[in-house]
């Protein structure tokens, strides 16, 4: 086994405290157990192999990607593993944690300032324009992620790995919406089992652009880009629900107080929106999340510097 057969098969825990009587129960899946503590090592994987097979990345070729934090650290381990050279296009938006994990793991950051402290519409596009600069460079290889469909089959096989850990009881799934892929590709995989089950995407608060809101800055990092992402498919989707920042911080304050789970903030967005759906399906049913990546990105920021 090498370090990246380590990726995936992360385990479906329910929550035990935080669930009100009358309430469907939450089981959440614990992508903070990959090795960089995210769920984006299976993204990161997933582009880079697909690259290298089809020639996209030839060998002695580099990677670039802009990043709000964890599609950078998961590229970051899965290039140093593969010995290939990465160039990140990121921000301080993204937390401190988040900038020294790449560093660490031998990526090359170009940081774009965000006048909010936050993330917006401009501050994506500034770092998408600024990764396609330097993807103009010979051998350079873009993964693109908002664009990047390789993805899309292995979070289908997350879903299996979801239903076979919640033995086929799944009501209903709630994620966050970032590049989109997680959500699409888990519930076609979900859907594939069950089309009754319910799909519900969450976004923040501040820019709900999915629900017809204009765009905002937030600090959820990792989701609500600001605008309509390529690969979100509203077909697939229920319905969408907001959360604001304060909302998804403090839920995964009680998440780490109340049952030990140590978690982000956009983690902290699909509980409280999971906590709400259960409430409204009620018992005997079960309400499906993520715990998307590990609150040890997050000590610096506002989630829990001061928690």
């Amino acid at each position: 086994m090498i370090i990246l057969d380590t990726i995936g098969r992360t385990r479906l825990l329910p929550l035990q405290q935080m669930i009100p009587d009358g309430s469907a129960g939450i089981l959440l899946k614990l992508e903070y157990e990959n090795p960089t503590g995210s769920m984006k090592d299976r993204m990161a994987l997933a582009m880079v192999e697909a690259a290298e097979a089809d020639g996209r990345l030839r060998p002695g070729g580099s990677v670039v990607e802009y990043t709000g934090g964890s599609t950078g650290v998961s590229l970051a381990f899965v290039c140093a593993a593969k010995r290939i050279p990465l160039q990140i296009v990121t921000s301080e938006a993204s937390s401190k944690e988040k900038r020294d994990h790449m560093t660490a793991l031998g990526a090359k950051l170009t940081l774009v300032a965000s006048p909010t402290g936050g993330t917006t519409k401009a501050l994506i596009l500034e770092m998408i324009e600024t990764a396609r600069s330097l993807a103009s460079a010979p051998g350079s290889y873009w993964t693109d992620q908002l664009n990047n469909h390789d993805p899309l089959p292995i979070y289908e096989r997350m879903a299996d790995e979801i239903w076979v850990q919640a033995q086929g009881q799944v009501s209903a799934f709630v994620q966050s919406v970032g590049t989109g892929g997680s959500l699409r590709g888990i519930a076609t995989g979900l859907r594939r089992y069950d089309d009754a089950v319910r799909i519900v995407a969450v976004e923040p608060e501040e820019s709900a652009v999915l629900s017809g809101g204009p765009s905002g800055s937030h600090k959820i990092e990792g989701a609500g880009a600001g605008f309509v992402v390529p690969l979100w498919t509203a077909s697939l989707v229920d319905e969408i629900q907001t959360v604001s920042t304060e909302e998804a911080m403090a839920t995964a304050r009680r998440l780490a107080r109340e049952e030990g789970i140590f978690a982000g903030t956009s983690t902290g967005a699909n509980v409280a929106v999971a906590l709400r759906v259960a409430a409204r399906l009620g018992p005997g049913q079960t309400v499906v999340t993520v715990a998307v990546d590990s609150g040890m990105k997050y000590l610096s920021t506002a989630l829990y510097a001061h928690a």
